[in-house]
C-alpha cells in the first residue's frame, strides 16, 4: 500500500443520511448484509461473461471459471468476500460507493424511515445500495478491486469506517475483480461461524447461477479447500415440474428482495418458431418506485442462459410494470444492446405474447380465485387502468380486469366487474352508466344519481384521477356503450317516465324561455327534467363537450381549457322551482335563477369563479 496516493473523499448526504440509518436504525435482520454484497458479486460475474463475449479484444483468453469465496479469519475478526467479476476502475469506485446515483433518493429516505424494520431491511435491496448494509455489522469495510479491462498489476483500494467520509488508494493486484474485507463490530461475532454463514447463503442465494465457496481449513493436515455452498443452476432452467412452491417463492425473493411471497406465477418454456423460456411473478405488493415513472422497470434478460441486462423494459408494456422476473431467449443475438433491442423483430414478438399470457394468467385468477384477485386489484388496480389507453390490442381482456365502485355495492372499495354490471342491467337499460368525481363521496351523493337510484339502475362510481382519461378510451363493453351521467344522452330521457306531458304546459314553456333570456350566453341551453328528484336544478355538460372532470384534469396539469357552457336542466316538482316560478319582482327572479346556475355549477365543479359574487347574491335573497 502507498499512502502518498491516499485520497480523503467526503461522502454525499443522501449516503451520510443512508448510512446513518444502516448504522443505528436497522438491527431486525443483519444478515442482509452477506445477501447484498453476494447479489453484487454475482451481477459483476455476470457483466464480465457478458462483456467476454461482446467486446472480446478487450479481455483476455483464458479460461474463465466464475466464482465467489467466502473466507472468514477469526484471529482478525474478519469476513472476506471475493469474486472474479468485471470489477471497478478508480472512478467507479468513487461513483459507485461514494454516491447514490439513482432518481427518487429524497423519495426512498422518506419512505425509510416511516416503515418497519423488517421491511426497512428489503427497502435497501429493492433501491440497489445493498453494499452500504455491509456497515450493519462492520466498523470497518475494505473494498479492493480492479477492472478486468485494466492491464496493469494496480487495482483500487477504498476503505471507511462509515461515519462521513472515504479515502480510496492504488494499490498492487494482481489479478482483476473484487475483494471485500468486513472487520466486524464486537457484538457481530455470531458472523465468524462457517455453519451461520451457509446457513444465510442457503436462505437467500442458493438459486445464484455462480458456485459460492467457503474455505475451509483442516487443522490436522494445516491444508485449504473451497466447498461449494448453494445449487448453481439457474431454476429457469429446470423442469418446472421439478420445482417445489418453495424454490419458486425463494427465487422471487432473491430477485426482488421483497418481504412477501408472490401472489402468483407463471413458469412456461416455448419451442417453435421463437424459443424461450419465462418466469413471470405477480407481486403482493407495489414497490416504492412504482410511481416513479424515470426509473426503470421491467425483467432480466438473459440469451441463452448469459445475463445481458436488468430492467429490460422492452418487453412488457408500462402498464403491467409491476411484474418482476426473468426471460431466456435463444433467438436474440449475445451482443444486442438497449437500442437494437427496441427495434428487433423478436422482441416484439415476445412483448406481445408475454403481454398476452401475463392478462390471461389475472383473468384466470379473477375467476379462479376472486378474494386474492380482489388484494392484486386493490395494489396494482391504478396502474392496470392504464393499459385501456395504452393497449387497444388487448382492451377488452383489461377490460375485464377492471373493478369499480358503484351505487348498488355501496362500497368505497372497487370491487364490481364490468360483466357483473351488464348482468345486472334492467330490461330497459341500453347503456353502462357512470359518473366521474374527484372522490368516492361526492360521486355517490351527486343529483346526477337521483333518478337512477329511484328506478334502481345501477351506475358506476369513479373517482380516481385517471377515471376520466382511461373512459375517453374505454368506449363500449360487450358491445354496450359507456354514458356518463352528467352529459346529456338521449337513451337517459327514455327512461324517465312522465305520466304528465309537462313540457308542452304554457306555462313552463314561458319560464325555461325567461332563464334563457336572463342567462343568455352564460349557457348552451336550458331545459325541463325529470330525472331529479330533491334538487331543484342541475347542469350537464353537451354529449361532444369537454367533461367537468377533464377541465380539472387540464387546468390541474397547467394547461389551457376552452370555457364550458353548460345545459341548465330545472326540475319543475321542487318546491323551490314553484316558489320562483311565483315571483313577479325582476329583479328577485334574475337573482334567483343566477343563483340556480352558480349552486349547480357549485355542485358540478366543487367551486365557482367569483364566489364573493353567489355569497352576495344569497345574502341578498335572504333577507327579502
Amino acid at each position: 500500500m502507498n499512502d502518498n496516493n491516499k485520497k480523503i473523499h467526503i461522502f454525499r448526504s443522501e449516503v451520510k443520511e443512508l448510512l446513518h440509518l444502516m448504522i443505528h436504525s436497522l438491527y431486525s435482520n443483519k444478515e442482509i448484509f452477506l445477501r447484498e454484497l453476494i447479489s453484487n458479486s454475482s451481477d459483476a460475474i455476470e457483466k464480465i461473461r457478458f462483456e467476454k463475449l461482446y467486446n472480446p479484444e478487450k479481455y483476455t483468453k483464458n479460461l474463465y471459471i466464475p466464482k465467489i469465496q467466502i473466507s472468514i479469519n477469526k484471529k482478525e475478526k474478519k469476513i472476506i468476500i471475493s469474486d472474479n467479476g468485471i470489477g471497478m476502475t478508480s472512478q467507479e469506485v468513487i461513483k459507485n460507493l461514494g454516491t447514490i446515483a439513482k432518481s427518487g433518493t429524497k423519495s426512498f429516505l422518506n419512505q425509510i424511515q416511516n416503515i418497519k424494520n423488517k421491511e426497512k431491511n428489503e427497502f435497501i435491496g429493492q433501491f440497489g445500495v445493498g453494499f452500504y448494509s455491509s456497515f450493519i455489522v462492520s466498523d470497518i469495510v475494505s473494498v479492493y478491486t480492479k477492472h478486468a479491462s485494466n492491464k496493469t498489476k494496480y487495482g483500487t483500494l477504498w476503505i471507511s469506517k462509515g461515519k462521513g467520509e472515504y479515502s480510496v488508494e492504488t494499490v498492487h493486484m494482481e489479478e482483476y475483480g473484487t475483494k471485500i474485507i468486513l472487520s466486524l463490530k464486537p457484538s457481530e461475532q455470531e458472523f465468524l461461524e462457517n455453519w451461520k454463514i451457509k446457513q444465510i447463503i442457503k436462505k437467500y442465494s442458493d438459486h445464484i447461477s455462480i458456485p459460492i465457496e467457503i474455505e475451509n481449513y483442516d487443522e490436522k493436515t494445516k491444508t485449504i479447500s473451497w466447498e461449494k455452498i448453494n445449487e448453481a443452476q439457474a431454476l429457469w432452467t429446470q423442469n418446472k415440474n421439478n420445482i417445489t412452491k418453495e424454490s419458486y417463492q425463494k427465487f422471487y425473493t432473491y430477485i426482488t428482495h421483497d418481504t412477501e411471497k408472490p401472489l402468483i406465477w407463471s413458469h412456461n418454456k416455448v419451442e417453435g418458431k421463437q424459443e424461450y423460456i419465462n418466469l413471470l411473478y405477480i407481486p403482493k405488493k407495489a414497490t416504492w418506485d412504482m410511481w416513479h415513472r424515470e426509473n426503470k422497470h421491467g425483467l432480466k434478460l438473459y440469451v441463452k442462459h448469459v445475463f445481458i441486462m436488468d430492467e429490460a423494459t422492452q418487453f412488457l408494456p408500462n402498464y403491467l410494470r409491476f411484474v418482476k422476473g426473468i426471460i431466456d431467449s435463444q433467438d436474440l443475438p449475445l451482443n444486442i444492446s438497449r437500442e437494437i433491442l427496441q427495434d428487433s423483430a423478436v422482441t416484439h414478438i415476445l412483448r406481445k405474447t408475454l403481454t398476452k399470457r401475463i392478462l390471461k394468467m389475472l383473468d384466470n385468477l379473477s375467476i379462479q380465485n376472486n378474494k386474492k384477485y380482489q388484494k392484486f386489484w386493490n395494489i396494482f388496480g391504478l396502474v392496470i387502468k392504464e393499459g385501456i389507453a395504452e393497449d387497444s390490442e388487448n382492451q377488452k381482456i383489461i377490460a375485464n380486469l377492471l373493478r369499480f365502485s358503484s351505487i348498488q355495492t355501496n362500497n368505497k372499495e372497487q370491487n364490481l366487474s364490468l360483466k357483473k354490471y351488464t348482468e345486472n342491467m334492467i330490461t330497459e337499460q341500453k347503456k353502462i352508466y357512470f359518473i366521474t368525481s374527484d372522490s368516492y363521496k361526492s360521486a355517490l351523493n351527486s343529483p346526477h344519481l337521483e333518478i337512477f337510484k329511484d328506478k334502481n339502475i345501477d351506475v358506476l362510481l369513479l373517482s380516481d384521477k385517471i377515471d376520466e382519461w382511461m373512459m375517453n378510451y374505454l368506449t363500449e363493453f360487450n358491445n354496450i356503450k359507456f354514458q356518463s351521467v352528467s352529459k346529456a344522452d338521449d337513451s337517459l330521457e327514455k327512461l324517465i317516465s312522465t305520466k304528465n306531458n309537462d313540457n308542452n304546459d304554457n306555462e313552463l314553456n314561458n319560464f325555461i324561455a325567461k332563464i334563457k333570456k336572463i342567462l343568455n350566453n352564460k349557457i348552451k341551453d336550458a331545459r325541463i327534467t325529470y330525472r331529479l328528484k330533491n334538487t331543484p336544478a342541475i347542469v350537464l355538460t353537451d354529449s361532444n363537450d369537454m367533461s367537468t372532470q377533464m377541465a380539472k384534469i387540464f387546468s390541474a396539469a397547467g394547461q389551457p381549457i376552452p370555457k364550458i357552457k353548460y345545459i341548465l336542466e330545472i326540475n319543475p316538482t321542487h318546491p323551490l322551482i314553484k316558489k320562483i316560478k311565483k315571483v313577479k319582482n325582476e329583479q328577485e327572479f334574475s337573482n334567483w335563477i343566477e343563483l340556480l346556475l352558480e349552486q349547480s355549477i357549485l355542485a358540478e365543479k366543487g367551486s365557482l369563479d367569483n364566489p364573493h359574487i353567489f355569497i352576495n347574491r344569497i345574502n341578498k335573497l335572504f333577507i327579502l
